[in-house]
């Protein structure tokens, strides 16, 4: 949502508007310019929780100041109740972490969450306009959180197609030298935040080990994430004995880089609203795999039908499907160009020119 909310405000920015914007950080190439007024909100002890009524006091007196000047108010969710423009880009009330850990841990979880439900209930029920990433999102914000379907639009997020893109002839290999990658095996990546269980590495895990087991599986699998979690998964790589088949990298600035560098994405997501890594994949010329359900697999074509996964708790589903795409490469690259054209025309420019036309025909 970082990434989808700079392109909206660059692009207002870049159109002459006056823009405002309340939030814990802004990247100073963004807050920098000229027409650009940055309210920061401090982040209490670095919890978005603790934060969250620091956020909605100083989001609604802006609103208030900006309003009175006759412009428009964008919020993100529930994080400021206010009633003009939402734009959501995860829903609270659609899915539910299960809650891991000592008791008290486990209540506080529970608690957070039935109180981002409340707000995001409070705030969309305020607001004129409502803007979804995907038409998943726009059924989850009408049929869980009961607002009329008339005030729900879905605008699909843009993309950099200067960043994410296929490689040239031969760049593969040069990338692969420069990351010390091999080049001569197939790579799978799996990009998240390896403590948060509803990405489902765990799932990639398991469905890794039973492909390892089988002498011709010939892919590795590379994991760009951190997390709380990442030492014991290195671990937990070593014992079960496909330490060398898992290339942990941690957190990296050269995403791009490293999807032009791999042959397919797994992302086995149990709740994904939309999906911008698998997107970002795709326009690498990746095929990826996913839930059928995300907000992103309603833009796969039925020739890739095979790489959107039923179940993505099931670890044997997912390494049936990654076999399905190792036996029929060239197959699945050759659909795959299709979509990824598609995709890389609808840049984040023409997302926000989108997002602001709508606005307007409904002020």
């Amino acid at each position: 949502m970082d990434r989808a909310n700079y392109a909206l405000a660059a692009y207002a920015a870049d159109c002459g508007a006056e823009t405002h914007l309340v939030a814990h950080r802004v990247d100073p190439a963004l807050s920098s310019r000229p027409n650009v007024n940055f309210h920061r909100v401090p982040k209490l002890l670095g919890s978005y929780v603790a934060a969250g009524p620091l956020l909605d006091r100083a989001g609604r007196r802006c609103a208030s100041q900006v309003t009175a000047r006759a412009g428009r108010v964008l919020v993100n969710g529930g994080n400021c109740r206010w009633g003009d423009i939402n734009w959501v880009h995860y829903v609270h009330a659609a899915f539910e972490s299960p809650a891991s850990g000592s008791f008290a841990r486990r209540i506080r979880m529970k608690a957070t969450h039935a109180m981002f439900v409340a707000q995001e209930k409070a705030a969309l029920s305020r607001a004129r306009v409502i803007f979804t990433n995907s038409n998943r999102t726009r059924r989850d914000v009408i049929e869980k959180i009961g607002i009329r379907s008339d005030n729900v639009h879905t605008v699909y997020y843009g993309t950099d197609t200067g960043e994410f893109r296929q490689p040239a002839e031969g760049e593969r290999a040069g990338l692969r030298a420069e990351l010390g990658l091999p080049s001569d095996r197939c790579l799978a990546v799996f990009i998240g935040a390896l403590g948060d269980q509803r990405k489902g590495f765990a799932t990639l895990f398991d469905a890794w080990k039973i492909l390892c087991a089988d002498p011709a599986w010939d892919a590795d699998l590379v994991v760009v994430g951190k997390g709380s979690e990442l030492p014991l998964w290195i671990a937990r790589s070593a014992q079960a004995g496909i330490e060398p088949r898992i290339r942990f990298l941690g957190f990296r600035t050269d995403v791009p880089a490293i999807l032009r560098a791999c042959d397919v994405m797994a992302a086995p997501a149990r709740y994904e609203a939309y999906g911008l890594a698998v997107q970002e994949a795709l326009c690498s010329g990746l095929p990826a795999l996913t839930a059928a359900d995300a907000g992103v697999a309603e833009r796969y074509p039925n020739g890739l039908a095979d790489l959107l996964l039923v179940d993505p708790r099931d670890d044997r589903e997912l390494a049936a499907r990654l076999r399905r795409w190792r036996a029929n490469r060239p197959y699945f690259a050759s659909e795959v160009q299709r979509l990824s054209r598609e995709i890389s025309m609808h840049t984040w420019d023409r997302m926000a020119q989108q997002l602001l036309e709508i606005a307007e025909a409904r002020s």
